[in-house]
């Protein structure tokens, strides 16, 4: 479908679940969605628990590569550092552009780095998170350029995909608060902050954040090379710091449920017919988190 029509639909059906009656039956499905599935949950190691339980609480956990222990993480990692140099080498569109993403073919060279995304352990986490059977939306290899703009996702706002929404982020150089730190305000006063702001979607500057709550609250997530973030950004007010010294290079994971409030399109930069090279060595459970 084009993609100008699917963004009149995507606005049409938001409206739509705008309403009381329809929100409210929503709402329902999902509950019972969610009971329903209590059961069919993965079985998780004790330090696997922890972490859910920390995200379901804070909106964010910051963990690393080693601790987590994901058997292609190498793999992963020997295929980042060959792209990293290629993604400088591709061209920004114009001047005011904050980010570069690599290409759909670049993804494709380097099937490691979507492939992780989809290890089973990682898949028990998330689902255990959501509490739902996982929709995988894909990688996004980042090259945040270090220009200072304060546009797009450097500004504040929570994300409106689902109900539930779990993002794991994965440093790739060293990020201090003058690299572009992903930067949160805690869950206990997002609400509050949000019903302050009468913040419904869309993005809040910095300066207007600051009228409501000193920046000394805000959360930064620095870290060394292989520093992991697992964030829960439906529930939290969160943006990419602007990074001064130097670009930024990370790799966003994106995850929700196949119930996900937005379900007209998936965000996947890869075609069906990538995607489905990519999942022809899949077992059946991580080709439904793909195609769901």
């Amino acid at each position: 479908m084009d993609k100008v029509l699917l963004k009149i639909r995507k606005k049409i059906l938001k409206k739509i679940y705008q309403y009381p009656f329809i929100k409210y039956q929503a709402d329902c499905f999902y509950q019972k969605a969610i009971e329903k599935n209590i059961h069919n949950l993965p079985i998780l190691a004790p330090e696997d628990i922890d972490l859910v339980n920390l995200v379901k609480k804070e909106g964010v956990v910051i963990t690393t590569l080693d601790k987590l222990g994901i058997i292609s993480t190498p793999n992963l990692l020997e295929s980042a550092q060959i792209l990293m140099p290629k993604i400088s080498q591709n061209k920004l569109a114009h001047p005011t552009q904050i980010v570069v993403y690599a290409s759909p073919q670049q993804i494709m060279e380097y099937p490691q780095i979507f492939l992780w995304g989809l290890e089973q352990r990682l898949l028990n986490i998330i689902e255990n998170f959501i509490g739902l059977p996982v929709a995988y939306q894909g990688v996004y290899f980042r090259r945040d350029i270090a220009n200072q703009l304060e546009v797009g996702s450097r500004l504040w706002h929570i994300d409106q995909e689902d109900r539930k929404i779990l993002k794991v982020i994965i440093y790739l150089n060293n990020i201090s608060q003058d690299h572009g730190p992903f930067q949160y305000i805690p869950k206990s006063l997002t609400p509050k902050i949000a019903q302050s702001l009468k913040y419904t979607s869309g993005y809040i500057q910095d300066k207007i954040m600051q009228n409501v709550i000193s920046s000394e609250i805000y959360k930064s997530c620095a870290g060394i090379t292989g520093t992991v973030i697992l964030a829960d950004t439906s529930s939290i007010f969160h943006r990419g710091k602007p990074p001064i010294i130097s670009d930024r290079f990370t790799l966003f994971y994106d995850y929700t449920s196949r119930r996900h409030k937005q379900a007209f399109h998936g965000t996947s930069i890869l075609s069906r017919k990538d995607l489905l090279l990519l999942s022809k060595n899949l077992s059946g459970t991580q080709k439904n988190c793909i195609f769901w």
